[in-house]
């Protein structure tokens, strides 16, 4: 006859992940913010240094990357301007859901981090 011992400790393990669920997301903006700076139009360097996460909190799980020129939304719709300099349109777009696996794993990585 086998017998098993198995302890609960849901509640501790939920608090962990809960906790570190802003720095998950945190860790994947910052992840696309430089992959997509990186995929960005450059002439002059503004927009990509525009590139910036603003961060999720405890009250507010919602990490947002975005690009801050009055031409960022421009460069990243237009599919046919010229980028002779590199980078290109769907700078922000491509990245996210090229490398979404990627980013999906780092998230993971670090929620798995807090339970261990």
């Amino acid at each position: 006859m086998l017998n098993v011992r198995a302890e609960w400790h849901g509640d501790r393990i939920s608090a962990a992940l809960i906790g570190q669920v802003p720095a998950a997301l945190n860790h994947a903006a910052e992840l696309l913010r430089t992959w997509s700076v990186e995929a960005a139009p450059i002439r002059d360097g503004p927009l990509r240094q525009s590139g910036q996460v603003t961060p999720a909190t405890a009250g507010r799980p919602i990490a947002y990357v975005s690009f801050d020129t009055v031409y960022a939304w421009r460069q990243h719709e237009e599919l046919g301007w010229n980028h002779p300099r590199g980078g290109g349109p769907k700078y922000l777009e491509g990245p996210l859901i090229n490398r979404q696996d990627e980013l999906l794993a780092a998230i993971a990585a670090r929620l798995g981090e807090a339970i261990r």
